[in-house]
């Protein structure tokens, strides 16, 4: 819950979005593509192997392969980084504000 990827948070997403993010379902806040992300990054930590046909073909609608390729890779890199952390319980240690970082320079 402590971290922000700065580049969303300079694509607009807002602190209290973020905050009514397991409301994506009923939040007229979340684009179609926000919380179809949503329910299968959800559907991803869950119960990966339930991720059906009709959830891919959904997802195709609105999302092409590459971006496919990259939602599902970070949703299994942020699950595993996020068990490590717990596993090796430094999740409290650490308090980081990805959305705090300074901006790159120009």
């Amino acid at each position: 819950m402590n971290t922000r990827a700065a580049s969303a948070m300079q694509q607009g997403l807002t602190d209290e979005l973020y905050q009514h993010v397991h409301e994506f379902r009923d939040n007229p806040e979340f684009t179609v593509r926000e919380k179809l992300a949503a329910e299968f990054a959800e559907q991803f930590a869950i119960d990966h192997r339930g991720i059906s046909d009709e959830m891919w073909a959904r997802m195709s609608e609105h999302y092409t392969d590459v971006e496919l390729l990259e939602l599902t890779v970070t949703c299994g890199f942020c699950l595993g980084i996020g068990r490590a952390f717990q596993v090796l319980d430094i999740a409290r240690d650490f308090d980081v504000l990805w959305s705090r970082e300074p901006s790159p320079p120009s």
